[in-house]
């Protein structure tokens, strides 16, 4: 099963998992990482989280297909799959389908007192 992990995480850790790569040469696993929990939920809209709910598992579609999965109009899927593929949750495949390559996905991130 290939999980993605959807988190919180400030430059530095990022950069640490990046060079712990490096280094080891061992994946460190699929992560993809923002800034702030407020910039986390501005990008993972519920009706861009029912995107990649109907895309989890299911290989390259169309976005004509990804609107029918979730029952939404082309055109306003289309805007909510460009934001999705600008933060590189989702991607294109060489024939121009989009594509959410992983089986799960985890959302983490911490909220610790001031």
């Amino acid at each position: 099963m290939k999980t993605v992990m959807l988190g919180v995480a400030s430059r530095e850790e990022a950069s640490r998992r990046f060079v712990q790569a490096m280094e080891s040469g061992k994946p460190q696993g699929n992560f993809i990482s923002f800034e702030s929990p407020g910039l986390l939920w501005k990008m993972l809209t519920p009706k861009r989280w029912d995107i990649l709910k109907a895309m989890t598992g299911a290989g390259p579609l169309s976005i004509r297909e990804a609107a029918r999965r979730v029952g939404r109009d082309v055109k306003a899927v289309h805007g909510d799959v460009q934001a999705l593929l600008g933060c590189g949750i989702l991607s294109k495949t060489d024939d121009g389908q989009i594509v959410f390559p992983f089986d799960r996905v985890h959302v983490d991130f911490a909220l610790e007192a001031a």
